[in-house]
């Protein structure tokens, strides 16, 4: 069974970048969506990207032009690059992984167990 961890995570201040790793203990190749989702303190989760074997995107809205998700199924691993940082991206953020054929509301047959991302005003 495939395992997921997530590094990256850190305290940003308001406008900054990290740039957040998630990987594998095996092959992801038959994953075809991964994606990143984030949890703040008394909020629900929240899909934030994903990204399908072929390249294929999807970003929530809140993150539009700031955010990027990229694979490297050679390398086991799925990043998510995150500019222009606001206050309200603090969350918990979770990679997860299903072997669901298209994007959007997926069940995730993997979870990393989070890393926190904490950005100050």
């Amino acid at each position: 069974q495939v395992q997921l961890v997530e590094s990256g995570g850190g305290l940003v201040q308001t406008g900054g970048s990290l740039r957040l790793s998630c990987t594998a203990s095996g092959s992801i190749s038959n994953i075809n969506v991964m994606g990143w989702y984030r949890q703040a303190p008394g909020n629900m989760r929240e899909l934030v990207a994903q990204i399908t074997n072929g390249g294929s995107t999807n970003y929530a809205d809140s993150v539009k032009g700031r955010f990027t998700i990229s694979r490297e199924n050679a390398k086991n691993a799925v990043y998510l690059q995150m500019n222009s940082l606001k206050p309200e991206d603090t969350a918990v953020y979770y990679c997860a992984g299903s072997t669901a054929p298209v994007m959007g509301v997926v069940p995730d047959d993997y979870w990393g167990q989070g890393t926190q991302v904490t950005v100050s005003s």
